[in-house]
């Protein structure tokens, strides 16, 4: 198995959230409600398992290991991009969860807010994850030789093993510091 096999296999449990996001912006839309734990998942989804384990297998070890090649223009390019739009989605998940934080504490008029960061994610994932899957990904591998694409694998393995513990600790720390 290619280092790319693990995250598109990721990427589909990442549409399949995007299309209960997709059902829940609905749902607000006809009810003009908010369901917080709906948006709690969300977001520790997406910054979970959507940003710290895939986007975090990419940046802190492909991207990485990309960095040492020499990359064609075309790759450099959309690596970049690829980035960048990773802050992007971080940034837009922090500020649904400030919209959140506002609808809970009475603040109706953030639904529309709540709908608009929703539905930027929804829009968002499709295109990055097609961008990755068809114009990246496979392409990149050809830089590797067999034996660096499996030590890469290796690595994300050894990368998600220590994911659970991590995400506990914080919660930890997050109780202690209240």
């Amino acid at each position: 198995m290619m280092p790319i096999g693990p995250l598109m296999k990721e990427h589909r449990l990442i549409e399949r959230m995007i299309h209960l996001m997709e059902k829940e912006i609905e749902k607000m839309k006809k009810f003009f409600k908010v369901n917080p734990l709906f948006i709690d998942i969300t977001v520790d989804f997406i910054r979970m398992y959507a940003d710290r384990t895939h986007h975090g297998k990419e940046e802190d070890i492909l991207f990485r290991d990309l960095e040492k090649k020499e990359l064609s223009p075309n790759h450099t390019k959309i690596m970049e991009e690829l980035v960048k739009e990773h802050k992007w989605a971080r940034n837009t998940v922090g500020m649904l969860v400030d919209a959140k934080n506002q609808y809970e504490k009475g603040n109706v008029k953030v639904l529309n807010d709540i709908i608009k960061y929703l539905s930027e994610l929804t829009e968002f994932y499709p295109k990055h994850i097609e961008k990755e899957d068809k114009h990246f990904f496979i392409s990149v591998m050809k830089y590797f030789t067999k034996e660096e694409q499996n030590k890469m694998l290796q690595e994300f393995w050894d990368f998600d093993k220590t994911l659970i513990h991590e995400k506990y600790e914080k919660v930890i720390e997050n109780l202690q510091n209240k």
